[in-house]
Parts: structure tokens; sequence; C-alpha cells
């Protein structure tokens, strides 16, 4: 019972929400009814009252059509339900009445099948929005435990995240230890475990065990609301492949009305004028390519690619030159120890075993990769003295160690005779270097430089592989530093020393266009705004980048760049494609009606099933290529195992 009354509660929904199918439909009932029951009405029989109910129905449809399509002409868009209108009308005319209702049930169904066909489409996008944490619990000083919006979550509140559920908001962690799932936000598949006192982001997925979190954000200002946003707002973007198929609509509707014209005029009947336009509906153009377009949209922000418009999705299929950021995105945007050098009288060993106990309290950039220096936790140090901009003087097992910049060691912690200190063999292009002193005496350097991504030669390979032979480096670094990052990753025009200005110069001066740019930080905002499409990594970027970009790459992997361009062309492949089969199979369909061999019943019913053909088509494109998904199920029992 409680299944039926479950069913009865999603036929009525369905009811309410289409009103006009459920018309459609209830006149059909009453109509079939009529015209095979024993009802008369006076010397009128059901089968006369039923002609002209289903008659007067169809009129009353296409009048309304004709409203509409009148509005969209005046706001500036074509209209192609002229063709079903017209259809409508004929068919009337001729005394078709039937196949009238037909066509009614096929405008008037449009909305509800467009509407499945989206939500189709739209899946990853759902089930996105579905994990968007609604309610938080928040703990009170005595420990009582209250569930409220997380939009009324406070910086500094206290919350009890339960074992399985979505961090709501940004914080710190408040336990000992927690490990976190983080796949939605950083594409990491493994648990990352966390720390008291260590940073956790909202969207973040707690393990077997409860973990309580300080706000540090409220929920608009977190990083899962932020992609929740992204995605909403590209989701409800205008349908994208409105150019394409006005393009397309215009030839269409003079072609159905010529084919019908002559088929009239040839035979002098008619039924073949309504025969022919009963065939010639336009549903591929009206549906199944922005369908197309809402599912690319959707595969990409499975994919962790956020695509903030359909548009977009069109820039980028016909993408003919990448310019790169280069610190950040070609390079990790962290510098790391390259290796240490030691002086005559220390070993290597020694001078990062000081190095890193010196460093480990420093809030300076440079203090988390140089703390890194030793296995574990680093030695205790005391009378920590830090200069911004220049070092951290401490002691450290008995020894003053002072480590920073060359010319300040040598004022802060050398003699006056600086004949001690070894010469140093000149750095590479891109390297830095932190001096080293203990007790008065040079210890030795760490050279530091920021790594090129593991995968960023193989993304410029992949972009050549697309076609796209115009990469370009930009940056505001020395040229020499350019240049041996630009030679590792394959890039040949590398443009240097540059202002946020100047890169916006140079991408407008690209004459292979369209022309994408991939940045991350605040200085790539005007850029990525004034390229043709501006993508960010979201991931770690800046907001301001993220919201100047048409494409965030919420995952930090700048493998996603060749992706997106795959997904769009796909796309874009695939709504053509859904276009060219719905009117190939009308025009066909529309020259054998033009013959009389099928009847405008049998040919609304055909009509139907082109719409549907050219529909399931243009759904492909929320789906990954059957080959990647083949490769997936392949490697799925290795991972189990």
């Amino acid at each position: 019972m409680h299944d039926s009354e479950k069913r009865a509660d999603r036929i009525l929904s369905a009811a309410r929400s289409y009103p006009w199918v459920t018309a459609t439909i209830v006149v059909a009932i009453v109509g079939l009814i009529l015209t095979f029951g024993p009802l008369t009405f006076g010397s009128v029989d059901g089968k006369t009252v039923a002609a002209w109910l289903v008659s007067a129905y169809c009129i009353l449809v296409a009048a309304v059509q004709a409203w509409g399509m009148i509005k969209e002409l005046m706001s500036g868009a074509v209209g192609l339900d002229i063709l079903a209108i017209t259809a409508i009308i004929s068919t009337v005319a001729i005394g078709d009445y039937w196949a009238s209702l037909m066509v009614c049930l096929m405008m008037t169904g449009g909305e509800a099948l467009e509407d499945y066909a989206n939500r189709s489409a739209r899946s990853e996008v759902s089930a996105l929005l579905d994990r968007t944490p609604r309610t938080a619990h928040r703990v009170a000083d005595d420990g009582t435990i209250t569930d409220i919006s997380v939009d009324d979550v406070a910086v500094g509140d206290l919350l009890l995240v339960k074992s399985g559920e979505t961090i709501p908001v940004d914080g710190t962690l408040e336990d000992d230890d927690a490990e976190l799932d983080e796949s939605s936000l950083t594409g990491e598949s493994l648990p990352v475990t966390h720390t008291r006192g260590d940073g956790v982001l909202s969207g973040s997925v707690t393990g077997e065990s409860p973990a309580h979190v300080r706000a540090t954000a409220r929920a608009a200002d977190s990083q899962y609301q932020q992609i929740v946003a992204l995605v909403e707002s590209a989701s409800n973007s205008k349908a994208p492949f409105v150019r394409l198929a006005d393009r397309f609509s215009i030839p269409f509707t003079i072609v159905a009305f010529l084919i019908a014209g002559i088929a009239w005029w040839v035979s002098k009947d008619p039924t073949r004028f309504a025969e022919v336009l009963v065939v010639a509906t336009p549903c591929p153009l009206l549906i199944a390519a922005p369908v197309a377009f809402i599912g690319g949209m959707s595969r990409a922000a499975h994919e962790n690619i956020v695509v903030k418009s359909g548009g977009t999705l069109e820039q980028l299929a016909g993408v003919k030159s990448v310019a790169f950021d280069k610190t950040g995105t070609l390079t990790y945007g962290r510098p790391e120890v390259d290796h240490v050098d030691a002086a005559p009288g220390f070993a290597v060993a020694d001078v990062s075993r000081y190095v890193a106990a010196a460093e480990q309290y420093s809030s300076h950039v440079l203090a988390h990769a140089l703390t890194g220096l030793t296995d574990g936790t680093p030695e205790p140090a005391t009378d920590i003295e830090e200069t911004s901009g220049n070092g951290v003087a401490a002691t450290v097992d008995g020894h003053r160690v002072v480590v920073g910049k060359r010319s300040w060691v040598i004022d802060e912690a050398l003699d006056a005779d600086t004949s001690s200190l070894p010469a140093e063999t000149p750095l590479e292009a891109g390297q830095m270097a932190v001096s080293v002193a203990v007790d008065g005496v040079a210890a030795g350097r760490v050279v530091l430089t920021d790594h090129v991504r593991a995968n960023a030669a193989d993304t410029v390979h992949r972009l050549h592989d697309l076609g796209i032979r115009n990469t370009v480096m930009l940056t505001g670094d020395a040229q020499a530093t350019a240049d041996r990052i630009a030679g590792v990753v394959g890039i040949s025009d590398v443009r240097a020393g540059l202002l946020p200005a100047d890169k916006v110069e140079a991408v407008s001066n690209l004459t292979d266009r369209p022309v994408m740019m991939v940045g991350d930080g605040v200085n790539d905002a005007p850029v990525l705004a004034a390229a043709d499409v501006g993508v960010a990594m979201g991931a770690k970027g800046s907001t301001a980048a993220s919201q100047s970009a048409d494409v965030v790459i919420m995952v930090d992997d700048l493998g996603k760049v060749p992706q997106s361009i795959t997904i769009a062309r796909r796309t874009v492949h695939i709504a053509t494609q859904s276009i060219v089969i719905g009117i190939s199979l009308s025009v066909i369909l529309m020259v054998i009606a033009a013959f009389g061999v099928i009847p405008a019943v049998i040919g609304a019913a055909l009509q139907e099933s082109v719409d549907l053909v050219s529909i399931l088509n243009g759904l492909r494109a929320s789906k990954a290529p059957r080959r990647k998904r083949e490769a997936a199920r392949a490697e799925a029992p290795a991972h189990a195992a």
C-alpha cells in the first residue's frame, strides 16, 4: 500500500508539473470514449462530438504556442514552433484531428521530455549539489549539541562532524587526529590524515571516527560552497547551442514548407501538405543539442572541471592557442629543497638538522620546506629571534644557528673577517639559496627551487596532439628562469618580465584564436578575464582568479587542461551530430510523406521516434566514451585487490 501511495504521489506530481501534457492525455481519453462508446447527444453521435472536442483543443494549443512563438520573436529569438503550429492547423482543416492531437502531445510533451533529458544530462551536477551540507552540529560550551542551518555557522563555532558526514565549513581540527576523504576537492583517492591544528576544508568527508572542527570561515566563504556555487551557476546558464540551432532552423523551416507546398501543388491534395508538416517538427534543434551541451558540462563536472557556460564549451572546442602562467601553474608554486651544500667541517646531515630546528617556528613562506629537511619532528630550539625579510636565529643543541639571506647572515653571525666564508658555486636559473651559520662560522647553504609539475611536459605534449601548436608562457619572472622551465615542458614562445597589464596585452595580440589562458594567482585574474577562455587552477588558486575564469579546475592537476578541450570537442561533435541525424531523418520522412504513403497519424508517431533518437544521442555527451568506461571497468578489480 505504501508503494502504491508513493507511485500515486509521483503521478499526481508529474500531472501538476506538466498541465498541458495532462490536459492532452485527458482530451485523448475522452475523445476515445466518445468515439467508440455508445454515447449520443441528441441527434449528434459521440464521434462527431469527439471531433469537435479534439479539434477545438488542438486549435487552443496552436494558439497558445503561436503566442509563445511571437513573444520569442519579439525578444530576438528564432521561433521554430511555426512548423508544428501549421501542422496542427492543417490536420484539423483536413479533418485528421487525431493526427493534430498527436502533434499537440509532441509539443506539450516536449517540455516533459526536455526536463527528463536535462535531469539525466545534469546527473553529475545534481550529485554534487545533493552532497552539499545543509545542517551543522554546533557544540556549545557546556557540551550540548544543536543542529543549525549551515548558513548560521559563525567563525569560531565548534562543530561536530559525525562519521561519514561532509565537513560543512572550512576550519581547523580540534582532535588529535582525523582521517578525511578529500577526493571531491583534490582528486586524491586515498584518505588524508590530519592532526590537531591542521586546516581542513569543507567538502572533506570524515572517516570511521567523528571529528571536531573549529570554523574559520562562514559557509558562503568556504571551499566546497564556492565549488557548489560555481557549478550551480554553470548548470543554470542559458541553453548553449542556440547559435547553431538558429543557423539550421531557418533553412530547415524553408525546406519543410517548400516540400509540403510542392507535394500539395503536384498532387492537388491538401492532405499531402499536412502529412509532410507532421513529420517536420524540429525537436532535434529545440531539445537534443542543448541536452548534449548540458551533458558535456555535467561530464566535465564529473572530472572536477567546472565550465561556467555552454558558450564556453563552444569556445573550448575551437581553441587554437594556449597561454600558461609559470608559477603555480607549470610549476608547483612552492619552493622545495633541491640540495644542501655543507662547508668544510660540517656534515650535510648536521646542516639540515640545524636549519630544520631553527625554522620550525617560523611563518616565512620557505619555513615549511626547510622544516622538512629532517625526517620526523625537528629537535627543540630556544632563544628564537626572527627578523622579517631576513631570517631566523635560534639556539639548537647548545649551538647558535643563523639561517637566512647571505648578506644578513654575514652581518649577523660571522666575524668581520669573512675569509672563512667558502666560495659558492653560481645558482642555476630559478634557484635560490638560504645561507647557514653555526656559532659564528659559515656552515653551508640550502638551495631551493620551484619544481616543474610532474605532468607539465605531458600536458603540453597532449595539447600538441590535439592540434594546438601555439603554446606560450607568460610570466613576471626573469628571462633565464622562464627559459629553463619552458625548455623542460616544451614551450618555445616565452614572454618574461611581464606585469599583469603586459600579460593582457600579450594575450590580446595572439592571432591564432580562440586563446585559452591558464593561471592560478590573483595577478592572473585580469588576463584570465581578457582571454577567450580563461582557465583557473582553482583547487589552490585564488578566489579572484576563479571568479574571473570561464573554466575552473577544482583539483591540482594540470592534465585537466587538455581533458577539458577533449570533452568540449566531443560535446560539440555530439550536439552537431544530433541535429544532423534529426534533420536528415525528418527530411527523408518529408520526402516519403510527399508521395502520400505516410498517413498523418503514422507520420506523427514516426516523428516522435526521430525526436527520441536525437535526444538519446545527445545524452551520450554526459557519459565517458565507451573505451574509457571499459578501461575503468578493467582497472576496477586491480584497485579492489
